[in-house]
């Protein structure tokens, strides 16, 4: 793979004060005077803040984004100097934590400045969202910008969030093409007699070799026929000649994820594995070849679902894809229940899954931005065939 390089980094201040443009035009509709973002996606979105700090839960952090204007950032004053390399030049920082006002005080008194008496505030209070501050300052915060109103701003997070600029894509799609190159490297650690958790421990390492600056989730499973979920930590169980293996990574670049899986079986694929893999990778392409905007995540599937029976397969209960970027899943989800309506620049992982029989599944995983005609792969198309690591 050829290595991607500090130029690749980073995005300029231009892609910011689009997105904020954005939101501001989508919170003019919604009437709101002010967005309020807490978590680390929503914030990075609008200033290019990037910081493995946010691990630790002691400080809140704070960004404002007014109805007109820039950014304001509201943070500790531990954060300061990586602020001010970012595009936000209003800074209003606290030493934190503070027992008694972490950030509080400041905070209520930013609000109060820039929304009238009257106005509204929005914060993402829905699907996929949470208030990353404690819930008793929350509680202040609202007593001291009274009268003014804080209301749901999940539509407007989501709508913007939810297409993605090229430079995004690009950003995904160097995040898929260091774990193509780990997934590649599989047959150099896995095989059998090997135990599970080394192979893990082995696959993540080739993740962070290849490129990826951390692996924030890696997954997956092996056992005779299939196994039992795609979430467990692994275990010192060595593979056996007839596991299937899957191995499934959410490593991330430049603060972006990809998340998508491969599957190999292990000395030998059964035949009930094979049929399995490949009623996976036709459902598979009949999504890429029929994704459109416009369709919703609902009617999306249903397409891949009725693709499974198809292939005599029967389809996994629960979601069969969502969307992906700044975490590891975002919205929306491929549920019969999801209506969302899919859009250009959308970038989804499809993710079918299967029932081989009881207590065994396979799923499998590829990742896809959806243009105007067409679906473009961001991950490399797994094999047709289930690969087998001998």
């Amino acid at each position: 793979m050829e290595r991607m390089t500090e130029c690749d980094r980073g995005f300029p201040p231009a892609e910011y004060q689009g997105r904020v443009a954005a939101l501001q035009h989508r919170m003019t509709l919604a009437g709101l005077d002010a967005l309020l973002l807490t978590t680390p996606a929503d914030v990075f979105y609008v200033t290019g803040f990037l910081t493995r700090f946010w691990e630790s839960p002691a400080r809140p952090w704070f960004v404002i984004v007014p109805a007109d204007g820039d950014p304001i950032a509201v943070i500790p004053s531990i954060g300061a100097d990586l602020m001010r390399r970012t595009w936000v030049t209003d800074i209003r920082t606290w030493d934190a934590p503070h027992p008694a006002d972490d950030g509080v005080s400041l905070l209520a008194a930013t609000l109060r400045e820039v929304v009238p008496e009257h106005g509204k505030i929005g914060l993402p209070m829905g699907a996929e969202t949470h208030l990353r501050m404690p819930l008793a300052d929350y509680g202040s915060v609202l007593n001291m910008v009274a009268p003014r109103a804080i209301v749901d701003a999940t539509a407007v997070m989501h709508r913007v969030r939810e297409v993605k600029s090229e430079a995004e894509i690009r950003k995904i799609r160097n995040a898929c093409r260091v774990a193509d190159a780990a997934f590649a490297r599989v047959p150099e650690f896995a095989g059998a007699g090997r135990p599970l958790d080394e192979v893990f421990r082995d696959f993540q390492i080739a993740l962070l070799q290849e490129g990826a600056d951390w692996v924030s989730y890696v997954a997956g499973g092996a056992a005779r026929g299939g196994y039992g979920d795609v979430i467990s930590p692994a275990d010192a169980r060595p593979l056996q000649p007839n596991d299937v293996l899957m191995l499934d990574t959410g490593a991330v670049r430049d603060g972006y994820f990809c998340d998508f899986n491969r599957n190999f079986a292990v000395g030998h694929a059964e035949d009930a594995a094979r049929r399995a893999h490949a009623a996976l990778f036709a459902a598979t392409e009949t999504a890429i070849a029929a994704v459109r905007p416009g369709m919703s995540a609902a009617e999306l599937h249903r397409i891949i679902s009725g693709a499974l029976v198809a292939e005599g397969a029967t389809p996994c209960a629960g979601r069969l894809g969502h969307g992906l970027g700044l975490t590891l899943t975002e919205w929306p989800s491929l549920t019969p229940l999801d209506h969302t309506l899919l859009r250009e620049d959308m970038v989804l992982a499809i993710e079918p899954g299967v029932e081989i029989a009881p207590g065994r599944i396979m799923v499998h995983e590829e990742n896809i931005v959806i243009r105007a005609t067409h679906a473009e792969l961001l991950s490399s198309r797994a094999s047709a065939n289930l690969p087998v690591l001998t």
